[in-house]
């Protein structure tokens, strides 16, 4: 491991205890690096603005990280156990290629806003993606809402069945649930957009750094402007973005339940791309819904990584080597969330209704209800109505499941969808 950072003369470094303290920083900031590159750039540029540094010290600096940036993008430099973490390697390789011009880079900061600040831009970029994915399985969702057949389909409460429902009614229900997804990330971005470069370790530097500077060099929309709420945020700020992630997740699974449900051979009323399923390793006859149950299953890491998160935070102000374990947990689980969520835009353009399964599942008590209301239209107090259509169930029109679809004009219902609605919302998020 190359020198500490912290190192003290005079004091062993026992390298039991380092293992320990690491942890899995050096994997971990495999992912910051290029952010928190981006912020010692920033930091170098603010140092030259307020003459820490000159303008050939500062020109280097920015020089060596825009080289450091592209080594790591072309994977010519790779964060390894030389280093402590992604922080000491950028100022380790700002000090081999600059001498003590690179010494002067840390003046006025502290790893802990350096990881503040990557952890934020980190996680902007986390939740744009979060964003275009929730927007992306909602225009699928409508996009068939609109144009496929609006094929009956049987609606279920309590696991039984219960009216008449539609395969539009039901993509426009999980259209407008990643419509909502894409607001909650949209207002979590907003909420996390905050820079906290500058305020060192919590309670500021004697300098007078231009913090409005940085803060538009790396584009935050705002500057969080008290260090001691810089560090109490870290971990609040976190479980911010995933509440987001974990809003698109439940759906995600239930969605992936309704799948699972819809393709089992009891039900037959989808067929899945044949990419989306496997084969046993024993049974010849098998084709499972692999992708469809840990699509179920991904809120669970999801869910565990905020949970992890949370248990971290019963902590005093100031900054504490607990929240070291927060990174760990919303990487891995936003990386196995978006990946999830990756696979659904396809998966839903690409699944097949069975109309003829769907039509043989509706049977003439799902008709009560439209039989019901068909009386109290007519005069009847809704209990009576109720009563009768209980024993005698068919509406007028009979038991035609069209029919029954058709005369749904509530707004929202089979006769009414308002996609159009749906469809600007959506338009609104762009």
């Amino acid at each position: 491991m190359s020198d500490l950072l912290w190192q003290k003369t005079g004091v062993r470094v026992d390298a039991q205890i380092m293992k320990f303290l690491a942890g899995s920083d050096v994997v971990l900031d495999r992912e910051l690096l290029p952010y928190d590159i981006r912020a010692s750039r920033a930091h170098a540029e603010g140092l030259g603005r307020i003459g820490i540094l000159d303008a050939d010290e500062t020109a280097a600096l920015l020089r060596e990280l825009d080289a450091l940036a592209a080594d790591v993008e072309s994977g010519s430099f790779v964060l390894d156990d030389r280093y402590e973490d992604g922080h000491s390697a950028i100022e380790a390789r700002l000090i081999e290629r600059l001498g003590d011009t690179g010494r002067k880079v840390h003046t006025g900061r502290s790893r802990n806003d350096q990881v503040l600040v990557a952890s934020r831009l980190w996680l902007k970029d986390r939740l744009d993606v979060l964003q275009s994915l929730c927007r992306d399985i909602a225009a699928v969702c409508l996009r068939r809402a609109e144009t496929d057949p609006a094929l009956p389909l049987p609606g279920y409460t309590h696991m039984q069945r219960a009216m008449v429902s539609s395969t539009a009614m039901w993509l426009a229900a999980y259209a407008e649930a990643f419509i909502d997804n894409t607001t909650r990330a949209r207002q979590a971005l907003a909420w996390i957009d905050a820079n906290p470069l500058g305020t060192a370790a919590g309670y500021g530097v004697s300098l007078p750094l231009d913090r409005d500077y940085t803060t538009a060099a790396l584009g935050f929309s705002r500057m969080q402007i008290s260090p001691i709420y810089a560090q109490l945020s870290r971990g609040k700020f976190e479980i911010a973005a995933l509440d987001a992630l974990g809003a698109a997740m439940l759906d995600l699974r239930r969605l992936a339940w309704d799948l699972s449900i819809f393709t089992s051979a009891e039900f037959g009323f989808v067929a899945l791309p044949a990419e989306y399923t496997t084969g046993s390793s024993l049974m010849p006859n098998k084709r499972n819904p692999d992708v469809i149950e840990l699509m179920r299953a991904s809120y669970s890491p999801v869910a565990a990584a905020r949970c992890e998160v949370e248990q971290l935070l019963s902590l005093p102000s100031g900054y504490h080597r607990d929240l070291q374990y927060s990174k760990g947990s919303l990487i891995h689980g936003f990386g196995h969330g978006l990946a999830a969520l990756a696979l659904l835009p396809n998966l839903l353009a690409k699944f097949a209704w069975r109309s003829e399964a769907m039509l043989a599942a509706i049977d003439v008590g799902m008709f009560a209800t439209d039989r019901a209301i068909e009386l109290a239209v007519q005069g009847v107090p809704f209990r009576a109505a109720y009563q009768q259509a209980a024993e005698a169930p068919l509406p007028a029109c009979g038991a035609d499941p069209q029919a029954s679809l058709a005369a749904r004009t509530s707004p929202g219902g089979a006769a009414n969808l308002q996609l159009d609605v749906l469809k600007a919302r959506l338009a609104a998020l762009a």
